[in-house]
């Protein structure tokens, strides 16, 4: 039985190879044991041999609001984006753009490129570098690297004969295959026509590096979010998760750093991959050092990119120091589940290989040997792995009619509204999420109204005249959210404040005025919205605004402000609160929708992301400082709060 081999191996004190675990302990720190580090992020480069898509602009959204938080956060951070240019759909391409004219690929992917690059400025993506496959310093990038893993001896040449797909540029097993007709053999992971193929090709030694990986990710469950993309790499490597019986000790093992115990196939083995094609079928691309006959292959190529935008190849003096000053180990990756196999098995892969001494083993499965820690290429720490779009439920194609163009939404929604669409729907990165103008409307009416309206509602001149007459104290109920912040918990969620407002079930009973609530969950906001993007979790970080908007609506709608039986002191404090409201909200939505938070922050009259004067010229709390308790808290923070809008200027204006 297929059980019988499957052994169990606990690597809660079973220590990792040697190089691992060197790998694992190395950082540069400063006197203050604090690392220096710029925050890198990266999407993947895009093949450019067609038009933008959404799914593209989905992945560069993505890694933009990540970027952005980290910013305001007043983080150093390092955004790459770009293009694959290399490879034999591009050759094709070129050749048939040029009726057949060789030799001008790069031309053609010059005006390529720029469309994408086009698609990231039409999207206020606000990437640091962008990065082409075709441009010197990346061809100089993978030569070096080349050379070092030829050098150690994980570079051998080899006849390569197994399965090809020029739709996916990707060499696939016997194993990788499957027959949806006798006569018709695809790719299982991605549905692609595949060719047989026979040529002698450069390999790269895959098979040593599984137990390296293995005990990687076994150590590291969060290297891989979320966890269901956790476990297929695992199953790539011939292993899977066991399980605890208990619902919360499952949750502990897939969180734990040290915990996770592991079933493994004891006669798996991870088959080495072929790196390089034959000159004389793919001359674009990168020519193998010291072989003319032999171009590099287009994954091997790409996946450097990611080193090539941290400044690699570092010098062998001060390696470690010039890795962290460009930014690697990238802290995430973003990328599409359908790269999950070449993000978290062959680049891994590659920079241990690139870490260790030469090849050691003369079989499968041996560990590489050992170098000095100045050598050491740390892995990325975290690939956060999305789902894919449909259209109205239905796999977007071109034959089907239903590709949705991205550019064509953003002109005719916007550009926030199409990134808070995408966000809001697709943010939880597990499942495949759908495009429909229906559902894009919604949203669209779901932020217009939550939002939009509520700026104006509570900025009309009316209220504004009549809060300045009831300009007073501030109220008691107010005053306990305060200076009893400390025991408030910031971890309700959205769901929570939702029950709680439609129950009005509070403790205190003075902190029933409709005011006094809001004014809790709002500066309770950044800290719910923190610990949502801390995790990646950038749709839950939205319904934690969403929540706060509903919360502040309903309260403006109950209280009534514009009503003439509404005593001016509660409209002063109901003008005062929202106008709180909206000044965190705009700070919270700004990696998401940059352009509207700014109207917003303008209409307020607050000067950056998250922060203004206090009304007294000194400067706030915020200003992209992480917060602490006692600066949201206490009595200098409600004199702050409740002075903040004395004499201010609110200009109401239309967001959408």
């Amino acid at each position: 039985m297929a059980l019988l081999m499957v052994f169990l191996r606990t690597f809660r004190r079973v220590r990792p190879p040697l190089l691992l675990r060197r790998f694992l302990s190395t950082a540069v720190h400063n006197g203050d044991n604090k690392i220096h580090k710029p925050y890198y992020i990266t999407t993947p480069i895009f093949y450019p041999n067609a038009s933008p898509h959404i799914g593209h602009l989905y992945t560069l959204v993505a890694g933009d609001v990540f970027a952005r938080y980290q910013r305001a956060r007043g983080r150093d951070v390092r955004f790459l984006a770009g293009t694959d240019e290399h490879g034999m759909k591009i050759q094709k391409a070129a050749r048939a753009h040029f009726g057949g004219e060789a030799g001008r690929e790069k031309e053609f992917c010059d005006a390529l490129s720029k469309r994408f690059r086009d698609l990231g400025s039409r999207a206020n993506i606000s990437n640091t570098c962008f990065m082409r496959t075709s441009s010197d310093e990346h061809h100089r990038a993978v030569e070096h690297v080349w050379r070092d893993l030829y050098a150690k001896g994980y570079i051998y040449k080899s006849k390569y004969e197994g399965w090809y797909s020029i739709t996916d540029e990707c060499f696939y097993t016997d194993s990788q295959i499957t027959y949806p007709t006798p006569t018709t053999p695809v790719s299982i992971e991605t549905g692609s026509a595949v060719e047989r193929t026979s040529e002698e090709n450069y390999m790269f030694r895959l098979s040593a590096l599984r137990d390296a990986l293995l005990a990687h990710y076994t150590a590291r469950p969060g290297s891989v979010y979320p966890k269901q993309y956790y476990d297929n790499v695992l199953g790539m490597l011939g292993a899977a998760p066991i399980v605890p019986s208990s619902g919360s000790g499952s949750e502990v093992a897939a969180k734990s750093q040290d915990t996770v115990k592991t079933a493994v196939l004891d006669d798996f083995v991870l088959s080495d991959i072929s790196i390089s094609r034959p000159r004389s079928r793919l001359e674009w691309g990168v020519q193998v050092p010291d072989d003319p006959e032999q171009t590099v292959y287009v994954w091997f190529d790409a996946l450097l990119i990611y080193l090539t935008g941290a400044g690699y190849p570092w010098s062998s003096t001060g390696s470690a120091t010039k890795q962290t000053q460009g930014g690697w180990p990238a802290d995430v990756q973003v990328i599409g589940k359908d790269i999950l196999r070449f993000h978290a098995i062959y680049l891994p892969a590659i920079l241990l290989a690139l870490s260790g001494g030469p090849y050691s083993g003369t079989g499968a499965n041996s560990s590489p040997g050992t170098t000095n820690s100045s050598a050491i290429v740390q892995l990325p720490k975290t690939l956060l792995t999305h789902a894919h779009w449909t259209s109205s439920q239905k796999k977007m194609s071109k034959s089907l009619g239903n590709v949705a163009d991205p550019l064509q939404a953003m002109e005719e929604w916007g550009v926030d509204v199409v990134r808070f669409y995408m966000m809001r729907v697709g943010g939880r990165w597990m499942a495949d999420a759908d495009w429909s103008t229906e559902q894009l409307d919604k949203h669209y009416k779901e932020i217009q109204s939550q939002l939009g309206n509520y700026f104006l509602r509570i900025a009309s001149p009316r209220i504004a005249e009549r809060a300045k007459g009831g300009a007073g104290p501030i109220p008691e109920a107010l005053k306990r959210i305060f200076t009893d912040g400390a025991s408030t918990s910031t971890s309700t969620s959205s769901a929570s404040i939702e029950v709680e407002v439609r129950e009005n079930h509070m403790e205190n009973e003075e902190l029933c005025d409709p005011n006094a609530l809001l004014l809790r969950h709002t500066l309770a906001l950044k800290g719910r919205v923190d610990t949502c993007m801390e995790e990646l979790e950038a749709g839950n970080a939205l319904a934690e605004i969403m929540a706060v908007l509903k919360v502040a609506n309903k309260t403006l709608t109950d209280i009534a402000p514009w009503a003439r039986t509404t005593p001016p002191e509660v409209v002063h404090t109901t003008w005062v609160v929202a106008l709180e409201t909206l000044r965190i909200v705009a700070g919270c939505l700004e990696p998401f929708m940059p352009g509207i938070a700014r109207s917003l922050q303008e209409g307020l009259g607050v000067t950056d992301a998250v922060g203004e004067t206090d009304g007294e010229g000194r400067e706030s709390e915020w200003n992209g400082k992480e917060e602490k308790m006692e600066e949201i808290y206490g009595e200098e923070a409600m004199r702050r709060f409740w002075r903040r809008w004395d004499g201010k200027d609110v200009r109401g204006a239309r967001l959408f």
